[in-house]
């Protein structure tokens, strides 16, 4: 079976567009440069070369190929920062009485699944009708067709900027492979 031109490429993008992201940011941290203008304290290693080996390979370019590692790190660091918002999320609907603040401000519909996936999941949708960007937790159930809550799942949405409207995903294990609805169960614009 050929496979998708699409997917060769993309899987060649993605890398790559990560590597810019973050030596963009790195870049946007660190305002002390030398008369170059690169970065002291950045510093870009390739299993090939040391920092202390002057002579590059010609053959390739440390924008050419990630290592496994770096993708490794950088899907960690994803992961970690989606849990710390998670986490954000869960502290702000501790203290929130009732639906919240912002239920009007959320919607929340179920994403097509296969009878083999192992995760239920919800597009969540907020739109932030103020003038300021604003951190948005959203509570999600997911039940079943007699209305029992077979999952609940906190989600955080950082900065959703104003009069913008930005998607979130929930995702649930328990109600995997079972006809679950996802709904809003709080939401609290903080």
């Amino acid at each position: 079976m050929k496979a998708h031109p699409l997917s060769r490429r993309a899987r060649v993008l993605v890398p790559a567009v990560a590597a810019a992201l973050l030596a963009a940011t790195t870049a946007a941290c660190d305002s002390d440069t030398t008369s170059e203008g690169t970065s002291d304290s950045v510093r870009t290693l390739t299993p090939e070369h040391s920092e202390h080996d002057e002579s590059p390979s010609e053959e390739q370019s440390p924008g050419t190929q990630q290592s496994p590692r770096t993708q490794q790190s950088f899907a960690a660091s994803v992961s970690a920062e989606t849990e710390r918002v998670r986490q954000e999320a869960v502290k702000r609907l501790d203290g929130v009485e009732g639906r919240g603040n912002a239920v009007a401000d959320v919607s929340v519909s179920g994403l097509p699944v296969a009878a083999s996936e192992e995760v239920r999941s919800a597009r969540v949708r907020v739109t932030n009708p103020t003038d300021e960007p604003a951190f948005y937790a959203v509570k999600v159930e997911f039940v079943d067709a007699e209305d029992k809550v077979l999952d609940t799942v906190v989600v955080g949405v950082e900065d959703a900027p104003p009069d913008r409207t930005v998607d979130a995903q929930a995702n649930s294990r328990k109600a995997a492979g079972v006809k679950a609805f996802p709904r809003v169960a709080q939401a609290e614009r903080g």
